[in-house]
């Protein structure tokens, strides 16, 4: 298998928000713009099963594992994505674009 190169990308905290509300509303049935990033996501009826595949999919988004617990850490997309944003700076390994 041959690998092209990597490129190590960090996302900033307004493009994990995007992300993240674009997945949540498809998730929850509800358009993006109904989304509040400083609303807690169970607000909007988020259960834990619609947390985790979200939560997955970011980090193959962003490419680098995190804790799903981060979620309960920080309940809304704002506190959420700039965590996120912290950790994928941080990040050594390839990152995938959202």
């Amino acid at each position: 298998m041959s690998q092209q190169t990597n490129s190590i990308k960090t996302y900033s905290a307004t493009e994990i928000q995007t992300w993240l509300m674009d997945n949540l509303s498809e998730q929850l049935g509800i358009e993006p713009d109904e989304i509040d990033i400083k609303e807690p996501l169970d607000s909007y009826g988020l259960d834990s099963a619609q947390a985790m595949l979200v939560m997955s999919k970011a980090q193959k988004v962003l490419g680098f594992e995190f804790s799903p617990i981060l979620l309960w850490h920080y309940p809304t997309i704002e506190a959420l994505a700039e965590r996120l944003a912290e950790e994928s700076a941080n990040s050594e390994t390839e990152v995938f674009e959202i």
